[in-house]
């Protein structure tokens, strides 16, 4: 069966049950498939251009905080399983995987906590300045380059790693179905202080209750949620 079947079928069987029985779902239609990415397209490059000039300052900041990079591409799974470069502003040191490994290697308490979220909360490798751009979220605005490029939606799930995806475990239908999301109901819903059990609920929602409407609504909540910083880390 092609790609293109499969994700057809994964609209209206992703939602399963304990007991393996079928939610009830949402197939979209491509009409408003293509309405997503239309809007998607304008918002991003619209965004883009009206935020140019923060852009360019954080840019400066994070190239002159340490001479490094400024930008970070970390490979992510995006729909149907097609790997992708995630774009963000730089956050941490440059020796970040060296010092995660050792880390990792001599403190059992944050190897746990690595292995259940992928995520430190104290993450000795963040910069000052990382610190502050992940606790506004501006780390993540580069992913609008991912947007127009097609690798990414405004609304999604938000990208997992190669590493997480037997997480989903039936449901991986739910994230690979779809682009990854700039924000989406994780975002909304206490980002990293949520189970990655609950995040994975909440991804199998969205595919079965998908709507632009639905869209539009997470876009809405998802600017309070910024200002919480709630999971921000």
């Amino acid at each position: 069966m092609t790609w293109e079947a499969h994700s057809f079928e994964a609209w209206s069987r992703v939602g399963r049950s304990a007991k393996g029985g079928d939610l009830h779902s949402s197939r979209p239609r491509a009409a408003g498939r293509s309405s997503k990415r239309a809007i998607d397209l304008l918002i991003a490059i619209t965004a883009l251009i009206l935020l140019s000039p923060l852009l360019l300052i954080v840019a400066i900041i994070v190239k002159m905080s340490d001479r490094g990079p400024v930008f970070y591409s970390h490979t992510r799974i995006g729909v149907g399983g097609a790997p992708f470069g995630c774009l963000k502003f730089r956050t941490m040191k440059t020796d970040a995987s060296a010092q995660l490994a050792e880390l990792l290697q001599n403190n059992p308490a944050a190897r746990s906590e690595w292995e259940e979220t992928r995520k430190l909360k104290d993450d000795p490798r963040v910069t000052a300045v990382g610190e502050i751009l992940r606790r506004s979220s501006i780390d993540e605005l580069p992913q609008l380059i991912n947007i127009v490029r097609g690798d990414m939606s405004l609304v999604g799930p938000r990208p997992i790693t190669a590493e997480e995806l037997p997480r989903y475990g039936e449901h991986i239908w739910a994230y690979m179905a779809v682009r990854p999301g700039l924000t989406g109901h994780w975002q909304t819903s206490g980002r990293n202080d949520v189970s990655y059990e609950y995040r994975v609920s909440l991804d199998v929602h969205y595919l079965d209750n998908w709507s632009l409407g639905r869209d539009f609504v997470i876009i809405a909540k998802t600017i309070p949620a910024l200002f919480s910083q709630r999971g921000s880390y």
